[in-house]
């Protein structure tokens, strides 16, 4: 990575559009630079403010972004050893017997940041070889799954009812992904699943930088009543997010808990690791985890969102592409190298030290 600090840039006609009333700013060009802009306070995609409609831009100022723990000797010399080996990758294999193996591309190089890398290690207990191994699986299921498939436009009618709501950030700086299966208003498939990983890829790029976790926060109101997800679903979206999102989720907020959803809880607590189900908290007050000022009404805090798929689908999904155009022109800037840095990629100045590192060496 650069150790040259990138220069602040003013917003232009090009980039954003302010709207005077609250200073929120309009997406208007997807593939523009990290340009670090003045946004106020609790300010929208839209400008929204009562009622919101569309996804709060940063962090509130009462949300900070914990410090990145220091890595031992022992941790620094096995990150360098998975990074020696993820560096070398040409190819990942495939799940299908005898079948050549698929090409790296830049997509995979990209994802193989440090803090991936780190992720991994710390979800096998630093255990170099494992790690390697689980991130080869990813790399596999990351396109034999297709994500890239995974369109707006192919996800839509999944969200059609706001069933799941990605808006505004807890006390530590994660990004809030609502879950309200009250709003359930497709059929019992697959494409249910490739909806909620659509919306966790979404909420990883909104990330800020020095965050990597998420908050899940679900509703289970009345609307619920005595259905629930069949079990062997519930069991399909947990292999993936254990698997494949390791280290991802900082915790899990439930309220409304019927009877119903206890004992599918209950079923599936077997396959849930104990590291997850520590972050785990029922029916607590949520405005002790998320501002109020960014925290849903339905959910005990002040924002009167309104959802209006045909405002905020587009909204959230130009939002994240932006996201994601800042962090592959950084990346590309600072020589598309695995083991870059996700605090440079989401637009942190290239600092060594402090847990920001130089060509993803610690």
């Amino acid at each position: 990575m650069a150790t040259v600090a990138q220069p602040q840039q003013s917003p232009t006609a090009e980039t954003a559009q302010l709207d005077k009333a609250n200073g929120s700013i309009v997406i208007q060009d997807l593939h523009t630079s990290a340009a670090k802009l003045s946004i106020a306070e609790n300010a929208t995609v839209d400008g929204s403010t009562d009622p919101v409609k569309t996804p709060f831009i940063n962090p509130s100022s009462a949300s900070k972004v914990p410090d990145p723990p220091s890595l031992t000797p022992d941790q620094s010399t096995k990150y360098e050893k998975l990074l020696t080996t993820a560096t070398s990758w040409t190819t990942k294999p495939s799940s299908t017997p005898n079948t050549a193996a698929i090409p790296i591309t830049d997509s995979d190089r990209i994802w193989l940041t440090r803090e991936c890398l780190l992720r991994y290690l710390r979800a096998t207990k630093w255990n170099v070889h494992e790690a390697a191994n689980r991130l080869q699986a990813t790399l596999t299921w990351r396109h034999e799954y297709g994500l890239e498939n995974h369109t707006p436009e192919y996800i839509s009618p999944e969200n059609a009812t706001g069933k799941q709501v990605l808006q505004g950030y807890d006390i530590a700086g994660r990004p809030c992904l609502y879950l309200n299966p009250g709003k359930q208003n497709t059929e019992r498939s697959n494409k249910q699943v490739e909806h909620l990983v659509f919306m966790l890829e979404r909420t990883i790029d909104l990330m800020p930088a020095g965050q990597e976790m998420l908050s899940l926060l679900i509703n289970f109101d009345k609307k619920m009543g005595g259905d629930r997800p069949p079990l062997w679903q519930g069991k399909q979206a947990l292999n993936i997010l254990q698997s494949h999102y390791p280290e991802r989720l900082g915790r899990a907020l439930v309220i409304n808990i019927p009877w119903v959803v206890w004992t599918f809880f209950k079923l599936i607590n077997p396959f849930i690791d104990p590291a997850t189900r520590e972050k785990l908290k029922f029916d607590q007050d949520l405005r002790q985890f998320v501002p109020p000022s960014q925290l849903l009404e339905t959910y005990g805090g002040d924002v009167n969102f309104v959802y209006d798929h045909d405002v905020y689908w587009p909204a959230l999904n130009e939002l994240a592409a932006k996201k994601r155009a800042m962090m592959m022109e950084r990346w590309v800037k600072a020589g598309k190298k695995v083991g870059e840095s996700e605090y440079y990629l989401r637009g942190g100045e290239p600092v060594v030290g402090n847990g920001v590192v130089e060509n993803g060496h610690a």
